[in-house]
């Protein structure tokens, strides 16, 4: 699986705009044959950062998804959104293939 999480620091007077657009691309790329999975959240710590987390089953599936009208628009559109370059962490880890139970908490 390949593992990307993106902090997007997003500019105050443009956040309708932010919120269309990502959730337009989330639908779209949760679409996409290869992709497990594809969340934003809002940070708790800065209001105006948005954060991305994305799984694709494999790099073809990575690759593939960096190839769609849909990642295409998303970085055409975004630069004039954000307020600063985006920071992100890339892992490739082969031997997962998703969430799995979190064993320290359960509902009581």
């Amino acid at each position: 699986m390949i593992l990307i999480v993106v902090k997007f620091p997003v500019r105050p007077e443009r956040a309708e705009e932010w919120s269309a657009l990502s959730a337009d691309y989330a639908r779209a790329v949760n679409a996409e044959d290869g992709s497990l999975f594809f969340e934003w959240s809002r940070s708790v710590d800065d209001p105006d950062t948005y954060v991305c987390v994305e799984g694709f089953r494999d790099a073809d599936a990575g690759a593939a998804h960096v190839g769609t009208q849909a990642f295409k628009d998303f970085v055409e559109r975004a630069p004039d959104i954000v307020a600063a370059q985006p920071q992100i962490i890339y892992v490739d880890a082969p031997d997962v293939s998703g969430w799995g139970p979190m064993g320290e908490i359960q509902p009581r």
